[in-house]
């Protein structure tokens, strides 16, 4: 989709659509308000016979309108105007850019992007509503043999600002959530691929198109190479699988050349069957989506290259099959990491920490400022979250109010989690150093204490993202989440983020 920022007043725009907004009850915003008043109250007139009320999620089309250019209005409901936010600002845009989507209108002047939302600028405001507008029309159909085909889809978005709130920083935001919302694309894309076609070799690919295309440094580690380094925990997840892992390294330098780097690792078990612990068959064909975090990390270093954000990025993708097999590894294994701290298996289904705890360890050779790994790690997140927020782990309270705040910014939410060394107690075992479960109690915490073993070296934060990177039933698909929490995590950084 095109996309442009203009100001001006909505009566005189020459577009297919005008999009305004419509508080609840009846009440027109100053864009509407315009409309109206040049329309000798064509607006109020249909509002006040009851067809539109302006509750949230609400829409009404309106064609020539008497006093405008253009050949319809699109009025959207914003609910209350006291409790017009975040969500409701990003559901007032989906609406919008859904209806005019199905609609017939080829071109929509988008003016909610003028309207307040508390605490937030006209930057954030034009940022989200790319990046939303994109997810709006996101169809994943490569497979499909007879696609659903839209009539006269969308194919140009204009978003309006006030001339005095900056139109170079609307410009520079709009940039932003487009070069955000091609990384969520990505990363949706590579998760919602069958297990079949999505295998460690195809990330691997994909790493090293994304390398080919933004001049990034991209090294991929075979099954050997890693054994030459004692990733031996990594490659006992893979023993069961006749797919070969990989170890995919993507290095951006953006910033100076003796910036440390901030290295992003991302879980990249393209199908977990849960090994010889079987997961249960209903609901296993999800397993796919066990690759969430590589994709997001593929994702998130694509929109930070798109953008030519000054930083140097690191991104590690572990990244195996986890299957039953005659190799494959038993509860009770005792394998030795690349630290040299060993662990005794005790359920082969709790497997993502196998493969990042390898991966973290050589994260150290990066010499990073930060590390930041992203994984669908376990059920029990999903349990004490849900899906609306990330559960996020640090062994740094900087770092941990810098990711929630970057995942407030971009509605991409995480929520701490302790990492007290109370809960290490569960990982002990009598014959290794460490188990790789610790219990029933506190999983996706005794799961980040596990990985905290091997993060000591430096500012660590792991993002336990199994219960937001996907949805299941009728909407079954990838989020893309969290590619937008890290990239405005990465903007603020860069000191980019308007």
């Amino acid at each position: 989709m095109e996309f442009s920022i203009k100001s001006g007043s909505p009566e005189k725009q020459r577009s297919a659509c005008v999009v305004v907004g419509v508080f609840e009850p009846r009440k027109l915003t100053l864009a509407a308000e315009l409309i109206d008043n040049a329309a000798r109250s064509h607006l109020s007139d249909i509002i006040r016979r009851g067809d539109m009320e302006g509750k949230a999620g609400s829409t009404l089309l309106v064609h020539n309108v008497p006093g405008t250019l253009c050949d319809r209005v699109l009025l959207i409901g914003l609910g209350r105007e006291k409790e017009f936010g975040d969500r409701a600002y990003c559901d007032a845009i989906r609406s919008a850019v859904r209806t005019l989507n199905e609609t017939g209108s080829f071109d929509g002047t988008v003016f909610l992007t003028e309207i307040p939302v508390r605490k937030r600028s006209a930057a954030w405001r034009v940022r989200q509503a790319a990046i939303v507008a994109e997810q709006a029309v996101y169809r994943f159909d490569q497979f499909k043999s007879k696609k659903d085909k839209v009539r006269r889809p969308l194919r140009k978005l204009t978003f309006v600002v006030d001339r005095r709130n900056g139109l170079a920083a609307a410009e520079e935001a709009l940039s932003q959530g487009q070069a955000i919302a091609e990384g969520i694309a990505l990363a949706m894309n590579l998760a919602n691929l069958p297990g079949n076609v999505c295998t460690p070799s195809h990330l691997a690919e994909a790493a090293l198109k994304i390398a080919a295309d933004h001049k990034i440094d991209c090294e991929i580690l075979e099954r050997e190479d890693m054994a030459a380094l004692g990733m031996d925990s990594l490659l006992s997840v893979a023993r069961g699988s006749r797919e070969a892992p990989k170890l995919i390294v993507l290095q951006y330098k953006g910033g100076k050349s003796d910036e440390k780097p901030v290295v992003l690792v991302g879980k990249g078990v393209t199908f977990d069957s849960g090994g010889i612990s079987l997961k249960p068959a209903p609901e296993m064909d999800e397993m796919k989506y066990d690759m969430c975090g590589a994709a997001s990390v593929l994702g998130t270093i694509k929109a930070a290259a798109l953008i030519k954000l000054p930083i140097n990025l690191t991104v590690l993708v572990p990244s195996t099959e986890n299957m039953p097999g005659g190799a494959a590894s038993r509860p009770g294994d005792i394998v030795t990491s690349m630290s040299g701290q060993t662990i005794e298996i005790l359920n082969t289904d709790a497997e993502g920490r196998l493969i990042l705890c390898d991966a973290l360890t050589y994260a150290a050779r990066f010499d990073p400022d930060t590390v930041i790994d992203v994984a669908t790690l376990t059920g029990a997140c999903v349990i004490a979250l849900g899906h609306v927020a990330s559960g996020l782990f640090a062994n740094n309270d900087t770092l941990a109010r810098e990711l929630e705040n970057a995942g407030d910014e971009a509605y991409d939410r995480a929520w701490q989690m302790p990492l007290w060394s109370d809960y290490q107690e569960l990982l002990k075992s009598p014959f290794a150093d460490m188990a790789n479960i610790g219990g029933r109690s506190g999983g996706s915490i005794t799961a980040a204490c596990f990985l905290a073993r091997f993060t000591k070296k430096y500012v660590w934060a792991h993002l336990d993202i199994a219960g937001t990177a996907w949805k299941s039933g009728a909407d079954k698909g990838a989020t893309g989440r969290p590619v937008p929490l890290l990239m405005h995590y990465l903007l603020k950084r860069a000191g980019k983020l308007g």
